[in-house]
């Protein structure tokens, strides 16, 4: 007889289904493997996040925030309209996971808050199939360069990937006056190394099977970053079993997963140039801008560490990778200080 654990988690995830399962965590096997080395000296652990895991994948569907009126399009990709009014300022996301998570929901959206002082623009990469061919320099070159020009003078915040690539487009875009980002690696030999092998490892046993798709499964990605702590991956599923299903705090944590399992697959140029150039050898994308930049780090962030951070000026959040944009003390610890420096960035021009 097996182990109650081995068998709940067998029951949730049969291998004939798991990958394909209808409600993430994607890759389930690999969830479910990580959860019993974590809880094998902890079977009261495991059986809690796995109770945090059937509520997850049994929850209702949270309602999807309206989409934002596209205002300006480059082939497949695009820029919404978040409202506001002021200096233009645009959200640049990561090609990883959707742009959702800069506008969750009115309780915590950055584009909100921005937007009581700016114009605000938020970048959508649309659909990776219509992004196959390009390598992070040609997102930058063919998608984004173009609709920043057609905003005309502009601030950018970008967010994880998103950062790395807003700072490669100022560097050639004359018409950007600042850049932000927000938990964006730019220093990639400031990884540790064992973080840099298990990426290079996922890489070279998933390169023949990307190269057969032309893309790289967001699964494999996904695998690198629970690898990186799956205590903490574990212990947020535990935690989820003892919510109100029905508090705010719950229903953004069903949103915010479905937001990390949602992600696109990477084109396999702009995974090959990640991957092998930027983590591999640590070639930047461009040199850094002559524009004002702050770059906000996040504390407790375990996916992109601070010293991975371009050098500049900097701002500590008390966070985690995704808190800092969508936890309960965002505003006081992101939102607030982001209009104070773009505001005195704007007087010092």
């Amino acid at each position: 007889m097996g182990s109650p654990l081995r068998d709940v988690a067998h029951d949730l995830a049969p291998p004939s289904i798991a990958p394909q399962h209808s409600r993430g965590p994607r890759p389930l096997p690999l969830f479910v493997e990580l959860l019993r080395q974590v809880t094998a000296r902890d079977p009261e652990l495991g059986q809690k996040a796995l109770e945090g895991l059937r509520r997850y994948q049994t929850a209702p569907a949270v309602p999807c925030r309206q989409e934002r009126p596209v205002v300006h399009r480059s082939n497949g990709t695009s820029l919404r309209d978040c409202g506001g009014s002021g200096p233009a300022l645009v959200l640049v996301p990561s090609l990883i996971n959707p742009p959702t998570i800069l506008d969750l929901d009115p309780a915590c959206s950055l584009a909100d808050a921005l937007a009581v002082r700016h114009r605000v623009f938020l970048l959508d990469w649309g659909p990776a199939a219509e992004r196959q061919d390009l390598s992070l320099d040609g997102h930058v070159a063919e998608r984004l360069v173009p609709l920043l020009h057609a905003v005309g003078p502009a601030s950018l915040i970008g967010y994880c990937l998103g950062g790395t690539l807003a700072l490669a487009a100022a560097s050639t875009c004359a018409t950007v006056q600042a850049v932000v980002t927000l938990a964006s690696p730019y220093r990639f030999d400031a990884y540790e190394d064992a973080a840099r092998a298990q990426l290079l490892r996922l890489w070279k046993a998933s390169r023949a099977a990307a190269e057969q798709l032309g893309f790289l499964p967001m699964e494999v990605l996904q695998a690198a970053f629970w690898q990186i702590d799956p205590a903490r991956l574990v212990a947020k599923f535990a935690r989820f079993a003892d919510s109100d299903p029905a508090s705010p705090e719950a229903l953004r944590f069903v949103a915010m997963e479905e937001w990390a399992n949602s992600g696109e697959p990477l084109p396999l140029p702009a995974a090959r140039q990640m991957v092998e150039q930027l983590f591999g050898a640590d070639v930047p994308l461009a040199p850094l801008p002559s524009c004002p930049m702050l770059h906000v780090t996040a504390a407790g962030d375990r996916i992109v560490p601070a010293a991975t951070a371009a050098a500049g000026e900097q701002l500590s959040s008390p966070s985690g990778h995704v808190g800092m944009i969508v936890g309960r003390d965002a505003q006081r610890t992101l939102h607030g200080p982001l209009l104070s420096w773009l505001e005195g960035a704007a007087s010092a021009r």
